[in-house]
């Protein structure tokens, strides 16, 4: 539907904008509601021309009666008409002038502060530049509750075209779809001739085959976003657990540099008390070095100043006792005391010796630290093909149990038939691995960690020592022994945390290792 509007005089509406009526002629075939009949004075199927009503009432009529693209293209017209000269924009509290032309408020007054090249000369409109008064503009109410209409339906027209069902050409009713133009037909489109020799269906029918694609379509797409949230969720899983490693060895260095630190003090402390002891040592050898230099001094002073009197006296009196003065003189040798004594001198040469336990100490911490930042335990994943019959395994091949029960597990050449053993999946040949177990031996009993040559014996006894191919440590009543020909029992540097329950570690490097097996495979062992 189209619409245009005059107002009853005939006058275009931009010149009197004060007029209140208008007539709306609506051109096209239109559906009107029983609800809009009242306001017509006559209904044709392809011209309606409506009673003269107030402005605001016309544009919702007029939104009300038009298609979705006449809705649009009618409101964006009437929309342009209300648009400031100035700013371009909608009017904002429109007011007109002496010559009827309508702008905003804040535009008109920002132009009247504008100063001309004569200040007596009167203001001139924008727009047909005729003078006006610079009190001479006032409100135009209706405008703006056109400008407010116009704005409401805009939106609704907006919001409702989409909503819309029927043919935008001929305004009936959608049934049909033409597959070869993926078009939507009407009952008039349909009998065209452009579409006579095309495949045309009921909208259902034809919505069919296009579901079941739509449907497979989803199904495909929700697999691969299934799949990125599980990738989403092992990534989140891996961040997690580096994040849990990073602050693990935080919390590594803030322990070992706090050791240290306190060592380094103490250190510190004593080294610092020692040089205090020898700086106090000297200074009392050198207070008893110069209360003995000080009495030889005045003891050759003495002589000296006697000499000298000596030699000014006259013949007779120099040569009385001038024997035993020269005597006393000649016998009186000079003591030469040291400042330092050869054991202060050497305990001084002796101190950077101290320091030699402090930088092997250094030394040790920094390849401790390396170390302990170094390793990571590795997972575990226990092989089922290699586990004696009485170890029950769980479903992730995380854990082990011991069973009194024999399992009904197959024979096969890797299993263990005599020792309780069960090795973990994949080996190496090189390098320093870690593996953190924790042990329930809430009952008694032992477990045994390590690792052992590829080829070890899987049938009949099983002696867990190197001579074997076996290298283990085993934990057993809270103690923890290095397995061989002679058990050697090992200090643990950190007791169990929970009763009934502890943490075992074992790090294993090729040079601990016997010499012979270097070449060969190793896997790791849990007895």
């Amino acid at each position: 539907m189209h619409v245009c509007g005059r107002t009853d005089g005939q006058e275009d509406t931009r010149s009197r904008p004060e007029s209140s009526h208008i007539v709306w002629v609506c051109c096209g075939p239109i559906s009107l509601p029983d609800s809009v009949h009242m306001f017509l004075r006559e209904e044709d199927r392809r011209t309606l021309v409506c009673k003269s009503l107030p402005l605001s009432h016309a544009l919702t009529l007029a939104v009300r009666t038009s298609g979705p693209g006449g809705t649009m293209a009618s409101v964006s017209s009437l929309a342009d008409e209300v648009s400031c000269p100035i700013c371009q924009g909608t009017l904002r509290e429109p007011v007109t002038v002496d010559c009827g032309h309508n702008y905003c408020r804040a535009c008109l007054t920002r132009y009247c502060e504008i100063p001309g090249p004569d200040p007596n000369e009167p203001l001139h409109c924008p727009l047909c530049k005729e003078p006006f008064r610079l009190g001479g503009f006032r409100p135009n109410w209706q405008l703006a509750s056109v400008v407010e209409n116009i704005e409401r339906l805009t939106l609704v027209s907006t919001l409702g075209s989409d909503q819309e069902d029927v043919c935008q050409e001929h305004g009936e009713k959608i049934y049909f779809f033409c597959e070869d133009d993926e078009a939507q037909l009407c009952v008039v489109c349909r009998e065209a001739q452009e579409h006579q020799a095309h495949t045309v269906r009921f909208l259902d029918e034809a919505a069919g085959p296009y579901r079941e694609q739509i449907q497979k379509c989803l199904e495909c797409l929700r697999r691969e976003r299934e799949e990125i949230q599980r990738i989403q969720s092992r990534e989140n899983q891996r961040i997690q657990v580096l994040l849990c490693q990073v602050a693990t060895k935080r919390q590594k260095v803030i322990f070992e540099f706090a050791h240290l630190s306190q060592f380094l003090e103490e250190q510190q402390s004593v080294l610092l008390a020692e040089l205090e002891k020898l700086d106090g040592d000297i200074l009392k050898q050198r207070d008893v070095f110069d209360a003995l230099v000080s009495e030889e001094i005045c003891r050759f002073s003495t002589l000296v100043a006697e000499l000298e009197e000596k030699l000014e006296m006259p013949a007779r009196e120099l040569l009385t006792g001038v024997r035993s003065t020269l005597i006393r003189s000649e016998t009186r040798k000079c003591r030469k005391p040291e400042a330092v004594s050869q054991e202060l001198g050497q305990r001084i040469r002796d101190f950077p010796q101290r320091v030699l336990p402090l930088r092997r100490e250094v030394t040790t911490f920094l390849e401790k630290l390396c170390f302990e930042l170094d390793y990571e335990p590795a997972p575990i994943s226990l092989d089922p093909q290699t586990s004696h019959p009485k170890l029950l395994l769980s479903e992730d091949h995380r854990r082990a149990q011991f069973s009194y029960k024999w399992q009904n597990s197959p024979d096969n050449s890797q299993r263990f038939d005599r020792a309780t053993c069960v090795l973990a999946h994949g080996g190496f040949t090189e390098g320093r691995h870690t593996w953190m177990v924790m042990v329930d031996l809430a009952h008694g009993g032992s477990c045994t960690v390590g690792v052992v040559r590829e080829d070890v014996k899987r049938k009949g006894e099983l002696k867990l020592r190197p001579e074997e191919g076996v290298w283990a440590v085993r934990l057993a009543w809270g103690f923890v022994s290095a397995l061989g020909s002679f058990p050697m029992r090992l200090a643990l540097q950190e007791q169990p945390r929970q009763k009934n329950e502890s943490s075992l570690t074992c790090t294993f490097k090729k040079h601990l290792l016997c010499a012979t097996m270097s070449q060969a495979g190793w896997e790791p062992l849990v007895v």
